[in-house]
């Protein structure tokens, strides 16, 4: 039976979904490895009592941001590819989870999203699982490992990075990357800058790393 890889993401404009979609076919290069990707989803309903958007998070009912709130933060339309909701993690032989920095950290949505998963928590579903991150973020500056690794940690999943397997491309010096020994990555600054063909690369190389750990320890099991 194939090795199943989850790549699960949240991505407002786009730039970690590219990342995705590219470390889903450095995956399937890996014979006996089945990747799928997933994203999350915030749900913000306005309510006339209470003043701002009340934001809710689903957890086994999948909703998108209405046409209107993605109108106001400029965001394109999402894509057609599932929900997932925290209980299918489970099913998963290795995880790869990608998202945006905010301020640091992750952004809310994603956070929200592992919030959810208290009860696999409480249970160490998801101990043993093999484990990796990748992120976007606005400026060469901005925090992106230290807070989802030790989520992971917590969860009891083999945190796995790439280090330094990218090769020559881990020391490019003469154009704009991201990325590092932790994850694929990429600057987005103010939005209008897209994954570039060396940070596609670097995804595509993480998600062919993982895959084959996730094989090897499924396959030992």
């Amino acid at each position: 039976m194939a090795a199943k890889l989850y790549i699960v993401y949240y991505s407002m404009y786009g730039h970690v979904e590219k990342l995705a979609e590219e470390m889903k076919k450095g995956a399937e290069s890996v014979v006996g490895v089945e990747a799928k990707l997933w994203q999350v989803f915030l749900v913000v309903v306005l309510v006339d009592e209470i003043p701002g958007p009340v934001i809710h998070f689903p957890l086994e009912v999948p909703e998108t941001l209405s046409d209107e709130v993605l109108g106001k933060m400029s965001a394109p339309s999402k894509s057609d590819v599932p929900i997932i909701a925290p209980g299918e993690l489970v099913e998963a032989d290795g995880l790869i989870f990608g998202f945006p920095t905010r301020f640091g950290m992750m952004a809310a949505q994603f956070k929200a999203f592992m919030d959810a998963t208290g009860s696999l928590w409480r249970t160490q579903a998801l101990a043993g699982k093999p484990a990796g991150i990748f992120y976007s973020t606005g400026s060469q500056g901005a925090g992106k490992k230290q807070q989802p690794i030790t989520q992971l940690v917590h969860h009891g999943m083999i945190f796995v990075p790439i280090g330094y397997t990218f090769g020559a491309g881990m020391f490019e010096m003469e154009q704009v990357k991201g990325g590092s020994p932790y994850g694929a990555g990429t600057y987005a600054g103010d939005g209008s800058r897209q994954p570039s063909e060396l940070e596609l690369k670097q995804a595509f190389h993480q998600g062919k790393c993982i895959a084959t750990v996730a094989k090897k320890l499924k396959e030992s099991a």
